[in-house]
């Protein structure tokens, strides 16, 4: 398609109103640079009239030094009763000195009748004179048709008459917004059929995500004509979110044919970018995310796993790759031979397709799962158990004695003891304190190996889960327990399942040192 679509992101001012977000100053600064050289066309700021921090971005912004992005500045249309040129938000937008505005304003009359508490003919007047306004400025306005599909299913005449009235304001684009996100797809692609000649200005869409439609709603108004699409990176936004960029430019661009945008995007920075804001944004991970999610290209079943290795079409809608995402396969007790070679073959271990040995790895897979072993954030744990089945485990150390101690009094102490011997005959006896047991038996155990492998020290625990895996039967039940580590070049997952929490954390604390400990003997 010959058309261009511009890509308009509002993460920094609709993606902050959703709960748990809250950039800082420098974060918005971090993510528009991000933005810009993904290839965004227009990166909404703010609102520079509702806060000194969005007031300030837009000083700040000033001296990036942006490729390709135009930052616009978002606000309200002018109060009722108030010139637009003496319009404190109105003139707040103007001082911002953007690239170009946004300016919403009512499109629904029950908005205009119960909200502003305005006639409809005044609410016109406002609209055209605070686009007029702002278009004597010298640059692109866009006006958001707050609440627009709402207001044309209640006053079809009135909602094409605010676009009306923002067309001859000079608006150069009329962005239609499902604003309570409440909208059917074949709602969207009917009124939109009856609504974008009515006027002689190009249309734009605004969605989100309250009836999980975002997306949907958004490309099919493209695919009737719009040419502007706005979203949040992650679909980030106030209640359910907002149409997610991150789902909606790979359809453009892989399913719908918009082949412009190639030259325009960095398209395989997808991934890059959607974990970068959700870095920023300081939340976990969506795995579940089409296209940039971890889970997204993640198989699972035997026979899936089976048919991807000979063809990756066979459950792949596009190459994982494309978007900067990759391809995984996950062991569980669902698993089959394909799965085994698969993760062998990612892991480095040399075993054959007929070897006996997978069907003995397969049966410990489902056995451990059974027990409540999870593998799937545990791939160092696996590939440990692999190598263990298959005799090829190296053996680093051997713990010979282990004891925890917890003394609560005026104080808790807890300490740890662990005698150990390593293959060529030192035995070490030592013991360390901690706060809790299992950073006492991190401290043990460190204390102990450091000193025949320093590259322990590199070793920083992550991020540490507890789950119980059957809440029935109170503090007998059985605990799983996740450690991811990190030694600030690679990262890993361990797991240890046991009804006494103590031992579930040794047991995957001590299957994260033997990995490390793996992974320095493979760089010899």
């Amino acid at each position: 398609m010959g058309k261009k679509i511009q890509l308009y992101d509002s993460t920094l001012r609709d993606g902050t109103q959703a709960e748990e977000i809250a950039f800082s100053l420098e974060d918005k600064l971090l993510i528009t640079e991000e933005l810009d050289s993904f290839g965004i066309d227009y990166i909404e700021g703010g609102w520079p009239g509702s806060n000194p921090k969005d007031a300030g971005y837009f000083e700040k912004v000033k001296k990036l030094n942006l490729k390709h992005a135009k930052i616009t500045a978002f606000g309200s249309t002018r109060r009722a009763g108030v010139d637009a040129d003496k319009d404190v938000n109105l003139k707040m937008l103007v001082d911002g000195n953007p690239d170009a505005f946004t300016v919403f304003g009512k499109t629904w009359d029950l908005h205009v009748t119960d909200a502003l508490k305005i006639s409809l003919e005044e609410n016109l007047e406002i609209v055209e004179d605070s686009i007029s306004y702002l278009r004597g400025q010298g640059k692109p306005v866009f006006y958001d048709a707050e609440h627009f599909f709402d207001g044309y299913k209640h006053n079809p005449d009135y909602a094409i008459k605010v676009l009306q009235a923002a067309e001859k304001g000079g608006a150069e684009v009329l962005v239609l917004c499902d604003t309570n996100g409440g909208t059917l797809p074949n709602e969207v692609s009917e009124i939109i059929e009856e609504v974008k000649d009515s006027t002689g200005v190009p249309f734009g869409i605004h969605t989100h995500n309250d009836s999980e439609l975002a997306v949907a709603n958004s490309l099919i108004a493209i695919k009737q004509g719009a040419i502007q699409v706005q979203g949040t990176i992650n679909g980030y936004g106030e209640r359910c979110g907002n149409a997610n960029l991150c789902s909606i430019i790979p359809a453009l661009l892989f399913k719908m044919g918009y082949e412009e945008l190639r030259e325009r995007i960095k398209i395989d920075k997808l991934t890059q970018l959607s974990n970068f804001v959700t870095e920023i944004a300081n939340l976990k991970a969506m795995n579940y995310r089409p296209y940039v999610g971890k889970s997204a290209f993640a198989h699972k079943g035997g026979i899936h796993v089976n048919a991807i290795l000979k063809n990756k079409k066979t459950y792949e809608h596009i190459e994982p790759e494309l978007v900067g995402n990759s391809q995984r396969v996950l062991v569980s007790d669902l698993s089959g031979r394909s799965n085994i070679e698969y993760k062998a073959e990612q892991f480095g271990i040399d075993i054959n397709s007929k070897d006996p040995k997978i069907i003995n790895i397969l049966q410990d897979l489902k056995e451990l799962e059974n027990a409540g072993f999870v593998y799937e954030g545990a791939e160092a744990s696996f590939k440990l158990l692999m190598l263990k089945v298959m005799g090829k485990s190296p053996e680093h150390f051997f713990i010979n004695r282990l004891q925890v101690n917890v003394l609560v009094n005026d104080e808790t102490i807890t300490e740890a003891v662990i005698k150990l011997e390593t293959p060529d005959g030192n035995v070490v006896h030592t013991a360390a304190e901690g706060n809790g047991p299992v950073n006492a038996l991190d401290n043990a155990l460190r204390k102990a190996l450091e000193h025949f492998y320093p590259c322990l020290k590199e070793v920083k625990l992550v991020d540490f889960k507890v789950r119980i895996l059957d809440e029935t039967v109170g503090t007998e039940a059985k605990t799983r327990v996740l450690i991811e580590s990190s030694d600030g070049e690679n990262s890993w997952g361990t797991v240890g399942v046991s009804e006494n929490i103590i031992n579930a954390a040794w047991s995957a604390l001590l299957d994260s040192i033997c990995y490390k400990l793996l992974l320095e003997e493979n760089k010899k």
